[in-house]
């Protein structure tokens, strides 16, 4: 899924408020002197558009399959995650605690941003209220059957005023209550120390994370948690998504603290915050991993982007540039070098350096890749430099990006999922099938790419608070009815679909359609399709029946000019002699089917819509088609009718007196079908009415009448021609006749709803039990529409179509220039094997078997006139033979009996013969 994003000026990032809003905040930067930080800005956002990074990753966007490992075909993956993988939710604890100001927890930035900036925000104390229905998020976790649970600890609740000294005891007592009862459920917690919740009264003495000050603090705060923690805890994140706390936090102001427009303080807090992170990684290192034997890593957040040309190497140094900007940041420091990217470095003279100790100090200070990618990392527009290229939502291919970037780590996914919006209760579909995709993104990297994934993070498990849209927007897998006073929590469609997941481990078989392989029928037919064939009026190589000669260019004029007073000998016109059949010939030749379906042209064969006028030269046309395709072994499929929407391919007579809306035209049809039968039909055994007349109704929708009356008006006909020819013709021809339906097949957009599975199955019964219920079946329309068609005799397939059309260049096997696309192999490949044959496997039927009874019967239909003279020939040679026998045997009895009338010598005996 790639939405796009309109390329524009990467200093759109800076720029979200309203007009009116940045007229009022400009005047106040100019009056306060802000001229000179908004220079910065500007500057650093002109270079960041003009800039390339290298790096590994680049390869990702070349789509060569020698550098990149990310094929684009593989579109779906049924396979299962490896043993033991690690599945798992998370939440924030400002999130989803509420309770703001209770049991003794103190005010965090987040509260008082609430306050001053979300007006419409009356406070979180509503929230989920986890902190008081600790049982009912435990019963969440148990419907689910995840293996662990991230949350993070507020560091407000355990030390109001941020400082380490002596823990808030029902704070205290709340997290000590969760962590044992995880235990007790042998899932494993994984915790976040700080998820943005900075105790208000550190921003206000120190100025919050621009201070170097807080990292002190906040190793003071984490060796308390792990003091009080670690003997059930094993996995610790230090800091989520520290790029949103520096970016937006003081670079854009749409997160607390607020601060906006100094470019400087956003990388000196982004330079604290890695080295507060390296700071409590070294302390657990040191202190607590010999005897706790833990791990512990940061999350890092990041988007994706796509070059809007992958050939272009600008466009995909801008990519890169984009990932550095934001990812690499705070993965090169502590996942590569250990300092930040050499190109931000020479960009950005208000970067803060690293010594050589502090790289020394920062490099490796990760036991794991953690990685969060969900919505917070793409909205608002300001949050990624886009540098004019596109967002796209695979994470696949950054997991690919992360892996050549920084060595292949073990990945953690921290943070994945997407939102919905506020009013959506239960029914979350749209959840689903984000979900559905990330994890199998998620699959394929770790099948296909080698990733080593060792967990995912479905985010998040109740709704909550969504940091700047508030509750504007739900992303739990539980539903959560804030003004409600039990905050029951109520499983959606999305919890359902992720237990399925981890019971199967992974996307099992059962859900896809098997992978059979094997071999179709001998007799199994393998056609092209086209649509209506027009037919040529007069041949296009008229040159061997023209009789005069001709000259070229003699006077300079580039014309042919006729040689009066010579004539030359000429032949009979032959069906080679229309350019378009020639084409056609050499197109099927190369695609090697059994079958060639097309469609007659209505209006050309009968423009008046009736007997009165047959277009003679039209009918020779398709005859010639059908006559030299059996040339080539190749049997016609013959569609009497074929409408669009774009024309419904009637004679116009027929047109004007109101179409199929008219009974009369079903008659007509019948006396056009009768013609073909009689011109065609002894070179034609497969015929179709017409083309997909479920669909065709669908124009006559003005009123719900018409569309019914032209349905049945269409059914009639089928029946009318049907009749027909099984009246008239069948005996003598012996072909088949039936229709062609449309059909789409459809299943619930969430199979957890019962609306949607009975919206699917009327859905079948209007597209195509409108049809197939009276023909195939009762005679008449289904009642209510239930049936459902099932089981069917496959005996063939036509592929759509032999020649593609300019205005659809997706579908043919040949361009409208006539060149051979790439498909015809594959389909080459399929109709040899006559299916799909398995390694160790051979064909089950020969050509020659598939073909003999076809040949047999395309020769006695080819060389009537050489049978007859044959038989002729045998005939005589028979009479010719009986005669001459006859005359010898009757000679020879004359012969002797003149004998016996001859005297004998005495002595001698008379011998008759």
């Amino acid at each position: 899924m790639k939405p796009g994003c309109a390329a524009g000026s990467p200093g759109n990032e800076w720029i979200f408020f309203s007009t009116d809003e940045r007229a009022i905040r400009y005047r106040k930067t100019m009056s306060n002197g802000g001229l000179q930080r908004s220079v910065i800005l500007s500057a650093f956002i002109v270079l960041r558009a003009v800039t390339g990074f290298s790096g590994d990753g680049r390869a990702i966007w070349s789509k060569n399959p020698n550098f990149s490992s990310v094929n684009e075909s593989q579109l779906f993956l049924y396979d299962t995650f490896p043993k033991n993988f690690f599945w798992g939710v998370g939440t924030g604890a400002f999130q989803v605690e509420g309770s703001w100001k209770n049991d003794g927890k103190g005010p965090s930035i987040w509260d008082h941003f609430i306050h001053t900036h979300l007006k419409n925000v009356n406070s979180t104390n509503g929230s989920s209220d986890s902190y008081i229905f600790l049982e009912k998020d435990l019963s969440a976790l148990d419907f689910i059957g995840v293996s662990f649970y991230q949350f993070s600890i507020s560091w407000p609740r355990l030390f109001p005023d941020g400082r380490v000294g002596v823990a808030n005891v029902k704070g205290l007592r709340y997290y000590n209550t969760l962590l044992d009862a995880l235990v007790l459920r042998n899932i494993e917690p994984v915790v976040t120390l700080y998820h943005w919740d900075l105790p208000l009264a550190l921003q206000e003495e120190y100025g919050g994370w621009k201070n170097d000050s807080i990292i002190d603090i906040f190793n003071d705060y984490a060796t308390y948690c792990f003091q009080t923690f670690g003997d059930r805890v094993k996995y610790w994140i230090t800091i989520h998504n520290p790029y949103l706390v520096a970016w937006h936090g003081y670079g854009t102001g749409m997160h607390a603290p607020g601060e906006t427009g100094n470019l400087a303080a956003v990388y000196a807090v982004g330079h604290n915050l890695i080295k507060a992170h390296s700071k409590v990684w070294h302390n657990y290192n040191i202190n607590f991993r010999p005897h706790q034997k833990g791990w512990l890593s940061i999350t890092l957040g990041s988007h994706w982007i796509e070059p809007n040309r992958s050939e272009n190497m600008m466009d995909i140094l801008k990519c890169q540039q984009s990932m550095v900007s934001v990812l690499g940041w705070f993965a090169n420091p502590i996942h590569g070098d250990g300092d930040y990217p050499e190109e931000m470095k020479k960009l950005l003279s208000i970067l803060p350096l690293f010594s050589e100790a502090e790289k020394n100090e920062v490099r490796g200070t990760a036991d794991f890749f953690a990685f969060s990618f969900g919505p917070n990392n793409f909205k608002p527009l300001n949050t990624m430099a886009k540098m004019g290229q596109n967002v796209s939502l695979n994470l696949r291919e950054v997991l690919n990006w992360i892996k050549l970037e920084y060595d292949n780590p073990r990945i953690l996914i921290a943070e994945n999922g997407w939102f919905t919006d506020s009013h959506v209760k239960t029914e979350d579909t749209t959840a689903i099938y984000m979900m559905k995709n990330f994890l199998n993104q998620v699959l394929q990297a770790i099948r296909l790419d080698e990733i080593q994934v060792f967990g995912y993070t479905a985010w998040s498990l109740l709704d909550g608070f969504e940091w700047q849209d508030a509750y504007t927007t739900r992303r739990g897998l539980f539903y959560v009815d804030f003004n409600s006073k039990q905050k029951e929590r109520k499983p959606k469609s999305s919890a359902r679909y992720y237990k399925q997941i981890i019971r199967e481990n992974g996307f099992t078989l059962e859900e896809s359609t098997p992978d059979v392989q094997g071999q179709f029928p001998c007799d199994f037919s393998w056609g092209i399709t086209e649509s209506v064939l027009k037919p040529e009026s007069v041949a296009s190589s008229p040159q061997f029946s023209d009789p005069h000669l001709y000259v070229w260019n003699a006077t300079g004029n580039r014309l042919l000019h006729r040689v009066e007073g010579v004539r030359l000998k000429t032949r009979p016109a032959q069906c080679t002699d229309f350019i378009s059949i020639k084409k056609q010939l050499e197109m099927l030749a190369k695609m090697k089917v059994t079958h060639y379906r097309f469609a007659l042209d209505w209006a050309s064969v009968l423009p008046t819509g009736n007997l009165s006028t047959v277009n003679r030269q039209a009918l020779r046309y398709y005859r010639c088609v059908v006559s030299e395709g059996l040339k080539l072994s190749i049997s016609p499929m013959v569609t009497l009718y074929y409408p669009t929407h774009a024309h419904l391919g009637l004679p116009t007579p027929l047109l004007h007196s109101g179409g199929w809306l008219n009974p009369s035209t079903a008659q007509a049809f019948q006396a056009y079908a009768g013609l073909c039968f009689q011109e065609l039909g002894d070179l034609v055994k497969l015929w179709i009415t017409i083309n997909e007349p479920n669909r065709l109704s669908d124009i006559y929708n003005r009123t719900g009448n018409d569309t019914y009356r032209a349905a049945h008006n269409l059914l009639i006909a089928h029946a009318l021609v049907w009749h027909l020819y099984d009246r008239q013709y069948r005996p003598s021809q012996r072909g088949a006749v039936s229709l062609s339906l449309h059909s789409d097949w459809a299943e619930p957009a969430n199979p957890y709803a019962d609306s949607h599975w009975k919206a699917a199955e009327r859905f079948l019964q209007f597209e195509i039990a409108w049809f197939a219920e009276p023909l195939f079946k009762t005679g008449d329309y289904p009642s209510a529409m239930t049936y459902l068609i099932d089981k069917v005799k496959i005996k063939g397939y036509y592929a759509f179509k032999l020649t593609e059309e300019k205005s659809k260049p997706r579908f043919g096997f040949f361009s409208s220039d006539f060149k051979a696309k790439s498909s015809i192999q594959f389909y080459n490949k399929l109709i040899s094997n006559s299916g799909f044959l398995s390694e160790n496997s051979s064909p089950g039927c020969t050509q020659t078997q598939k073909n003999e009874q076809c040949t047999i019967c395309l020769f006695l239909v080819q060389k009537k006139p050489l049978i007859f003279l044959g038989c002729c020939f045998f005939s005589i040679l028979v009479l010719l033979s009986i005669t001459i026998f006859h005359k010898q045997k009757r000679r020879k009895f004359w012969k002797a009996k003149n004998l016996q009338h001859i005297p004998l010598r005495k002595g001698h005996k008379r011998v008759l013969s």
